[in-house]
C-alpha cells in the first residue's frame, strides 16, 4: 500500500502532529497569511516573489462555528461542523472540525490541527486537515 498522502497539498504537512499550515509571510511588509496566495501580497500589494513559505504552529481559538446538516457533495458525510479558527500566529481561516455537531463546542475554546485520514477514489489514503478542541 502507498503511503498516505495530503488531500490538499501545499497547505500543510503530513509528517508530524499537530501538522503544521504552510502559509506565506511577505518580506517587504511581514504580513502573515493563510492560505498561500499565488498573485502576492493583500497587505501591501507586494508581488509573489516578495513572499516566503513559513510553517504556521496549527493552535489556535474557536472564534465561531457552525453544523451543516444537509451536503450534496460525495467528500463528506452529514453532518459535520465547520469552525473560524483565529490561529496563534494571527491568520483567520475556516476549516471542518473534527465533531460532527456543536454539542460541546463554546466560542473562545482553543483548537489545534489534526490529520484526518479518508480513501481516495483510487483506494489510497488521504490525510485531510481538521481542527480538534484541545482538551484542557
Amino acid at each position: 500500500m502507498a503511503d498516505p498522502k495530503a488531500a490538499h497539498p501545499g497547505l500543510y504537512r503530513i509528517d508530524r502532529e499537530p501538522p503544521p499550515l504552510l502559509g506565506q509571510r511577505c518580506a517587504g511588509c511581514g504580513r502573515l497569511a493563510f492560505p498561500p496566495n499565488p498573485y502576492g501580497c493583500e497587505g501591501c500589494g507586494a508581488e509573489a516573489d516578495e513572499l516566503v513559505t513559513e510553517e504556521i504552529p496549527g493552535h489556535g481559538e474557536l472564534a465561531a462555528f457552525a453544523t451543516v446538516h444537509l451536503h450534496p457533495g460525495k467528500d463528506i458525510e452529514a453532518p459535520f461542523t465547520v469552525g473560524t479558527i483565529v490561529l496563534d500566529a494571527g491568520p483567520t481561516l475556516r476549516a471542518t472540525l473534527t465533531r460532527a455537531t456543536d454539542d460541546g463546542l463554546a466560542i473562545g475554546q482553543r483548537v489545534r490541527s489534526q490529520l484526518v485520514p479518508r480513501h481516495s477514489e483510487d483506494g489510497g489514503e488521504l490525510l485531510e486537515l481538521r481542527f480538534a478542541v484541545e482538551e484542557t
